[in-house]
């Protein structure tokens, strides 16, 4: 994995983001922010999940004022996080209308394709930038290729056709729109280190190209995100891949993965892929990790299946106890193996592990912890006396929280 490009550092709401600091996790809600019980309840159960920020629909009058609520009720029940105020269209009219609402936001995100037309967006952008910079407000300046200006899209149609180079016009007009937008927030008065650029897309080669070209022309920091995923398995993978090549390349300070949800009010899903991302790539660990066997004509018997499935619970049910009461406890490798091929290997690389017996094999689980064995499990008590050396090692391993 490649060294961090360098950035600035942004600070949103006590959060900051860029490349001295770990890759931040945000999300954003879908309820409508005009019912405040929803949204916050929402936000909540996406921070509960590990989103470290939060950005929320402001569209029209109801929404900006709901805003100042919203806050209340998180500030009431000891929900402190960064929230992201997301406009497009009216972003200058409602931040100009409900000063207190630009006051509290944590940050403003704006699309330049949607600040407004040719001849209004300079005015427009300078009353947001002039009210970002009043408070003392971070901006995310995100492009969508899905919303380039109608005027730029017009000159990419000759003769009634796309050119043939369409889609890289498309992409180099993705990034003039969003670095342009950049150095004019900063020529009207804002810093640098307030600005933090994404440009977003939906193919994972596109994106990938594109934020492989826009970092080679800026120190922003750069916020990470496929586009209109899609649903399922088909999106999550795209996302992984598409996030995991751009992050192995020292690419990205902030990531969300945008999924379309199974069902509107659900959300937690797409936080649950980032850190499984975060982690894949060793970048920070959420809690321990479970190396199991995948299994093969040796494995006959689907007990380290079960196994594997009681200890994943085990952690699910333990997690939020053992945070409070042991430093680093997230950082544990525990192994799961099903016969003698790999299993003692793998076992002795894990934390603490345990190779189960393949078919034919010799009725016994060797226990590995840090690398010796330990012990040799039998009988019908394997799952509880297995559980039971795992909270042991904890207890033993990790520094208590004072």
């Amino acid at each position: 994995m490649k060294q961090r490009r360098d950035t600035y550092n942004v600070n949103v709401g006590g959060v900051i983001i860029g490349s001295t600091e770990p890759i931040r996790i945000q999300s954003m809600t879908n309820t409508p922010t005009e019912d405040i019980t929803a949204t916050a309840n929402q936000i909540k159960a996406l921070y509960d999940s590990g989103s470290e920020l939060v950005r929320v629909t402001v569209n029209n009058e109801k929404s900006a004022e709901n805003i100042i609520k919203i806050k209340d009720i998180l500030y009431k029940s000891n929900y402190i996080l960064p929230i992201i105020g997301d406009f497009h269209y009216n972003a200058h009219t409602l931040l100009s209308s409900y000063p207190e609402t630009a006051a509290i936001l944590d940050k403003y995100r704006l699309n330049p394709g949607n600040v407004g037309s040719s001849n209004k967006f300079n005015d427009n952008f300078a009353e947001i930038i002039e009210i970002a910079i009043k408070n003392d407000k971070p901006i995310r300046i995100g492009g969508n290729w899905g919303s380039l200006s109608k005027q730029y899209l017009e000159d990419t149609i000759i003769n009634g056709k796309k050119s043939d180079n369409y889609e890289s016009l498309i992409k180099e007009g993705l990034i003039q729109s969003v670095l342009k937008s950049a150095k004019y927030a900063e020529k009207l008065g804002l810093r640098s280190d307030k600005i933090i650029l994404s440009c977003k897309v939906s193919s994972v080669s596109q994106l990938v190209d594109v934020y492989s070209d826009i970092a080679t022309k800026c120190k922003y920091p750069l916020h990470l995100g496929l586009t209109e995923a899609g649903m399922g398995d088909n999106a999550v993978v795209s996302s992984v891949a598409a996030l995991s090549i751009l992050l192995n390349k020292g690419i990205g300070d902030t990531i969300r993965v945008s999924l379309t949800p199974d069902k509107m009010g659900v959300r937690t899903k797409e936080v649950e892929v980032c850190k499984d991302i975060l982690s894949s790539l060793n970048l920070k660990q959420f809690k321990p990790k479970v190396i199991s066997c995948p299994g093969c004509g040796r494995t006959s018997s689907n007990y380290f299946i079960e196994l594997t499935k009681d200890i994943n619970n085990h952690i699910d049910n333990n997690m939020i106890e053992w945070k409070t009461k042991y430093i680093g406890v997230e950082n544990i490798n525990i192994a799961v193996m099903g016969c003698i091929v790999n299993g003692p290997g793998e076992s002795r690389h894990a934390n603490i592990g345990i190779s189960l017996p393949g078919t034919n094999e010799s009725p016994s689980a060797p226990v590995f912890i840090d690398g010796k064995k330990v012990t040799t499990l039998k009988g019908d008590r394997i799952r509880d006396d297995f559980i039971r050396l795992i909270e042991e090692y904890i207890s033993k391993k990790y520094k208590k929280v004072s």
